[in-house]
């Protein structure tokens, strides 16, 4: 399950970096861009735990400033080559055959088919540090693989208000879960939408993905597994 949630990962990445007009590339050992990635997404993802430091740094470009490694299976050291580790994390997985969780009474979770939808969602992913809203393209809602889910309630003034969200990223045996969040931070009741609406939209898939601190607390309170350990490495 591991494999495969970095094999998702990755391919989320690539789907990110496309939208963005940059290629990536999936080796045996891992996928790597060799132009800087958009910001927060990292410049390689190892896929097998027999990976090398070089099967990822050589397809990376290393020079520019802010270049990251994914090490999915916890297995690198890549101290010596001038990273440090910024992030630590769990994979997570859970399994189709446990019971859907209650979706909260009030908030509405479908797919985002606009471009003005995506950016109210990028708005309200953002929060305060609104530049970043920019790095979710309109070219991403053509990418097949990938779903934006949005939470919304009713406004005040009319229509609807993006409160929660997240990105499903769907490959051949199972559904990834990234970047969801939550407006008003209560990120249990987000956990119990999203995954909600994904037993509703593609019934049948296990869900993974990774996580840290609160976000994985909310997920295992969902009934999420958590998994081996992952890295993320930051050039220095």
């Amino acid at each position: 399950m591991i494999a495969d949630a970095a094999r998702n990962n990755a391919e989320w990445c690539d789907a990110m970096c496309r939208a963005h007009g940059i290629s990536g590339v999936f080796g045996e050992r891992a996928w790597t861009s060799e132009f800087r990635t958009p910001p927060l997404y990292p410049d390689a993802v190892t896929l097998s735990p027999r990976a090398a430091a070089q099967d990822v740094l050589d397809g990376i470009d290393r020079a520019a400033p802010g270049c990251s490694v994914k090490d999915s299976f916890g297995r690198l050291d890549l101290s010596s080559d001038g990273f440090e580790v910024i992030i630590e994390a769990r994979w997570i997985h859970r399994p189709a055959t446990l019971v859907t969780p209650v979706a909260p009474a009030g908030v509405v979770w479908r797919p985002v088919r606009t471009a003005g939808g995506l950016g109210q969602w990028a708005a309200a992913w953002a929060g305060e540090d609104g530049d970043m809203a920019g790095i979710f393209r309109p070219e991403l809602l053509t990418h097949r693989a990938t779903t934006v889910l949005a939470g919304t309630t009713e406004a005040a003034e009319g229509g609807r208000r993006t409160i929660a969200g997240a990105v499903v990223s769907r490959s051949a045996s199972v559904l990834g879960i990234s970047n969801l969040f939550a407006v008003d931070d209560d990120l249990d009741r987000a956990w119990a939408g999203c995954l909600a609406a994904v037993a509703r939209l593609w019934p049948g898939m296990p869900v993974v993905g990774w996580e840290a601190g609160e976000s994985l607390d909310a997920a295992m309170g969902q009934g999420c597994l958590p998994g081996q350990e992952l890295r993320v490495w930051l050039a220095g």
